[in-house]
C-alpha cells in the first residue's frame, strides 16, 4: 500500500504518542518543514480514511483540564506496519537514486 504524502506525515506524527487534531497539524508542519501545507479539511479527511482503513484508532484523551471535545488518535498495529513499509520503500528509492547519480536534463 502506498501512502499519500499527507497520510505518511500524519502516521509519522503518531509514531511516538497519541495526538489530537491540532497537535497533529503542528507536528506534521514541523516534520515536513512547512512544505506540506496541511490544513484542517485535509487532515480530517485523511484521519477519517485512516480510521476506516484501520491504520489509526481513536482513543480517549485523559489529560486533566483538557477540552473534552478533542479527539485523540494513535497508530494501530496495521498503521505501524504501513508506516514501516513506506519508510522501507523510501529508503530503497533513495538508495537507487544515489546509485544512479541523477543527472540534470540537457
Amino acid at each position: 500500500m502506498s501512502l499519500s504524502r499527507a497520510a505518511f506525515y500524519i502516521l509519522l506524527s503518531l509514531r511516538d504518542r497519541e495526538r489530537h487534531g491540532y497537535d497533529i497539524l503542528k507536528s506534521v508542519d514541523a516534520l515536513a518543514r512547512g512544505s506540506l501545507g496541511l490544513g484542517p479539511a485535509t487532515l480530517y479527511t485523511n484521519l477519517a480514511r485512516m480510521l476506516d482503513a484501520g491504520l489509526i484508532v481513536e482513543v480517549d484523551g485523559n489529560a486533566e483540564g483538557d477540552d473534552q471535545r478533542r479527539r485523540y488518535y494513535r497508530l494501530s498495529g496495521q498503521g505501524r506496519r504501513a508506516l514501516a513499509a513506506e519508510v522501507k520503500d523510501m529508503e530503497h528509492a533513495v538508495k537507487v537514486a544515489g546509485i544512479r547519480q541523477l543527472r540534470p536534463a540537457r
